[in-house]
């Protein structure tokens, strides 16, 4: 089976200018991505999607396939990630080059690294599933949620059954951490495709490895974790 990574990396970040090539830790943030994806030895190709040249050529430098740029209509505030993957497999099938299962890695998941991406892999091929998609525990039990007024009364959470209940007592919740989504390619190219059924399957990611980079406080937290991560392997 025929496999390609895209990595989606369009240049009009309005939150944090340029934070797809921003340095993090001396190293351009989509470089994280490729390098891992590279390492993970399952791609035939590790694809940059980008609508500009400058992220071209430094996908380039680290070891991503990208022979052509992406199209304006893709690359809107607007413009979905599918529609972004249907685009360079189609662009691909014009030159030859076709495949059989898609993984989507956002180059804004640092952390997530080869492993993750072989791990993920095999559970897909496991379940034999259509979708795959990772996700990481909340940080807060869901239980714990209640709204507030115009008075800000917190009476909703006073009639809780749970505002006394440990953490330990409560059932874990999850959440998607956009670190990676695995699909195959003929069902995707079809637009009437629901990646969410029963044949969808999660992949648990560690909270560490599932940060998903926004803002500049993002790039703070991925530096210390990065450096984290580096005196452990040192004391291995």
């Amino acid at each position: 089976m025929k496999k390609i990574a895209i990595i989606p990396a369009r240049s009009g970040s309005k939150g944090l200018k340029d934070k797809n090539i921003k340095l993090l830790n001396g190293k351009p943030l989509i470089a994280y991505t490729i390098e891992a994806a590279l390492q993970s030895g399952i791609f035939d190709i590790v694809h940059v999607s980008t609508d500009s040249e400058k992220y071209a050529c430094i996908a380039r430098k680290y070891g991503a396939d990208v022979p052509f740029l992406r199209n304006a209509d893709n690359a809107g505030d607007s413009s979905s990630s599918w529609d972004v993957v249907r685009e360079v497999l189609t662009k691909y099938e014009s030159i030859g080059e076709t495949f059989d299962v898609c993984v989507l890695l956002q180059p804004t998941s640092p952390m997530r690294n080869s492993v993750d991406i072989q791990e993920a892999y095999k559970l897909f091929n496991k379940k034999n599933a259509k979708s795959l998609s990772s996700v990481t525990e909340v940080d807060h039990p869901v239980q714990w949620c209640f709204s507030l007024n115009e008075t800000c009364s917190m009476e909703e959470f006073s009639k809780s059954p749970y505002k006394d209940s440990r953490r330990q007592e409560l059932e874990k919740n999850y959440r998607e951490n956009g670190a990676i989504y695995i699909v195959r390619t003929g069902d995707i190219c079809n637009h009437e495709f629901e990646f969410y059924t029963s044949e969808c399957f999660a992949y648990i990611m560690d909270k560490n490895r599932s940060i998903d980079i926004d803002t500049i406080q993002d790039f703070l937290i991925a530096e210390v974790l990065m450096e984290m991560e580096a005196q452990n392997n040192e004391l291995e």
